[in-house]
Formats: C-alpha cells, structure tokens, sequence
C-alpha cells in the first residue's frame, strides 16, 4: 500500500481551472507594484505566453505535494521562474 501511495503522489498531474490565461496573468501582474510582479510580467512578454510557466509551476508544485501548496510556496516558484 505504502508502495502505491507514493507511486500515486509521483505521478499525479496538477492542473489549472477557470481562467488561466496571458491576460488574466497580465492583469493581476499589472496591478501589483513589486520587483518581483515587474520581473515577471517581463518574462511572460518575453516569452510571448504562459505555457511554460504554467508547466513549470505544475512541475514545481508537486514536489510541494508532502509539506503542501500554500498561496507563499506559490509565490516563491513565481519569483524562480522569473528569475530563471
């Protein structure tokens, strides 16, 4: 069973719903004065996108699975990809 389980958390697949879009990024980007908002909003344009953070972030998230995803450990793989 112990087995299993962690197979299951290995493999599982985070996604997104609802309105997962460039512009709904641009739009909470554009309204928060930080650093880090800026740099990322940059990278998204540079980007043309958000495919690849959204993979990324999924990626990231679930090695997050076991201490949990919070609005902070979020944040701190936003400020990574950014400054990637």
């Amino acid at each position: 069973m112990n087995e299993l389980a962690q197979f299951l958390v290995e493999n599982l697949f985070i996604d997104f719903k609802g309105e997962v879009s460039t512009e709904t990024l641009r739009a909470f980007l554009r309204q928060d004065d930080s650093a880090e908002a800026r740099t990322l909003l940059q990278k998204i344009i540079e980007e043309n996108g958000i495919e690849e953070l959204i993979d990324t972030l999924g990626e990231c998230l679930s090695n997050n699975l076991a201490t949990g995803i919070t609005p902070n450990v979020i944040r701190e793989h936003l400020v990574n990809y950014s400054e990637s």
